[in-house]
C-alpha cells in the first residue's frame, strides 16, 4: 500500500503544477517575442504540442490500468512528461501576440485552457479511483483530453477567421431568441401556456400572464429591433468574410472593435425579450430596447468606417441605421406617457 501512496504523490505535485499552469494561461498576458513572429511556424508549433499532450495523456491512463503497480520511478517520468507536454502548449500560446488579434488570441486562449483542464480532470480521476483499475471515468477524460487536443485543427487560423467565427455564433443566438419571441407572439398566444396548465389554480384568469393591446403595439416594435440585431449580424458578417484581411495591424484592429461591439447584441437581445414577456413594464422594455439600440448604432458606425465597408455594403448600413431609429422613435413615442 505505501507503495501505492508513494506513486500518487508525483501525480498530486503534477496537478497542482496543472492548475497554476491554468491560471496562468486565463489571465497571463501575452510575450511580445523579440524575433519577428510567424504565424506559419506558430501553427505548426501548436500542433505539436496540442499532439504531444495527448499522446502523454495516454501514455498516463495506460500505465495505471494494467494489472502490474506502476513504480514510484515510473510515476515521476510519466507526470514530469505531462508537465513538460503542458507546458510546452502554454509556452506556444504565449508566443502569440496581441497583435495577431484579441479576437484569435481568447480562440486560441479558451483552446489552451481546455486541454490543460481536460489534463487534470485525467489527473484527478487517476488519483480518485483505484490505481490499477481502468474505470469509465478514466476512459471518459483520456477520450475528453483527446477531444480538447484534436480541437487545434480546427481553430481559426487568422484575425478575420475567428472574427467570422465569433459573429457566427453571435447571430445564432440572436437567430434563437427571436424564433423564440415569434413563437410567444403568435396571435393571441398565452405565452404561459406550458407552464400553468392547471384550471385549478385560477393563474389562467389573471391578466398578468397576457398582453395587452398596447403592450403588443409596443413589442412589435421591439420585434422590429431584434429583426434588425438579426439583420446587422448577419451582413456585417458577411462583409467580414468576403473582405475583412488580416494582413495589417489596422485591419486587425478594426476586425477586433467590430468582433467586442458585436458580442455584446445577444445579451442585449435576451435583456430586451425577457422584458417584453407580461406583466409588461413599458419602461423597462423602453430602457433595455434603447440599450439595445444603442449597441447596434455603434456596430453599424464601426462597419461603416472599416476596411470590410466596400461602397457595394454602404447601402445596408443605412437601411439599417435608419431601421433602428424607426423603431427606436416608435418606441419613445409610445411610452411617452409613463415617463
Amino acid at each position: 500500500a505505501s507503495a501505492a501512496m508513494e506513486a500518487r504523490e508525483p501525480l498530486r505535485d503534477l496537478r497542482d503544477t496543472l492548475r497554476a499552469v491554468l491560471a496562468r494561461v486565463r489571465e497571463g498576458e501575452p510575450g511580445e517575442g523579440r524575433e519577428p513572429f510567424e504565424l506559419l511556424r506558430f501553427w505548426d508549433a501548436l500542433d505539436q504540442a496540442f499532439k504531444g499532450t495527448s499522446q502523454e495523456a495516454t501514455k498516463l491512463s495506460l500505465a495505471f490500468s494494467g494489472s502490474s503497480l506502476t513504480s514510484a520511478e515510473d510515476c515521476q517520468k510519466l507526470s514530469e512528461d505531462v508537465q513538460n507536454a503542458i507546458l510546452a502548449v502554454a509556452t506556444v500560446y504565449y508566443w502569440l501576440p496581441k497583435g495577431q488579434g484579441t479576437t484569435l488570441r481568447k480562440t486560441v486562449r479558451d483552446a489552451t485552457a481546455e486541454v490543460v483542464e481536460g489534463m487534470i480532470q485525467l489527473t484527478e480521476t487517476i488519483l480518485s479511483s483505484p490505481l490499477e483499475s481502468l474505470s469509465q471515468g478514466r476512459l471518459m477524460s483520456t477520450g475528453g483530453v483527446w477531444e480538447a487536443c484534436e480541437q487545434v485543427s480546427s481553430l481559426p487560423r487568422d484575425n478575420q477567421a475567428a472574427v467570422v467565427s465569433a459573429l457566427a455564433a453571435c447571430l445564432g443566438v440572436v437567430k434563437d431568441a427571436l424564433k423564440e419571441m415569434e413563437h410567444a407572439l403568435v396571435e393571441g398566444q398565452d405565452p404561459y401556456s406550458d407552464i400553468m396548465e392547471d384550471e385549478e389554480l385560477g393563474f389562467r384568469g389573471n391578466r398578468d400572464t397576457y398582453w395587452s393591446e398596447s403592450d403588443r403595439k409596443l413589442l412589435s416594435s421591439c420585434m422590429g429591433l431584434m429583426k434588425a440585431s438579426k439583420a446587422c449580424l448577419k451582413k456585417a458578417l458577411g462583409a467580414v468574410k468576403a473582405y475583412g484581411k488580416a494582413d495589417s495591424p489596422e485591419q486587425i484592429a478594426q476586425l477586433d472593435d467590430l468582433a467586442d461591439i458585436a458580442n455584446e447584441i445577444s445579451p442585449s437581445v435576451d435583456e430586451l425579450a425577457l422584458s417584453m414577456y407580461p406583466p409588461v413594464n413599458h419602461l423597462v422594455v423602453r430602457l433595455n430596447a434603447a440599450k439595445l439600440a444603442s449597441v447596434l448604432k455603434k456596430v453599424l458606425e464601426i462597419t461603416k468606417t472599416s476596411h470590410v465597408c466596400l461602397p457595394s455594403e454602404e447601402g445596408w448600413v443605412q437601411f439599417l441605421t435608419d431601421a433602428v431609429d424607426h423603431n427606436m422613435n416608435k418606441i419613445k413615442s409610445l411610452t411617452q406617457g409613463e415617463l
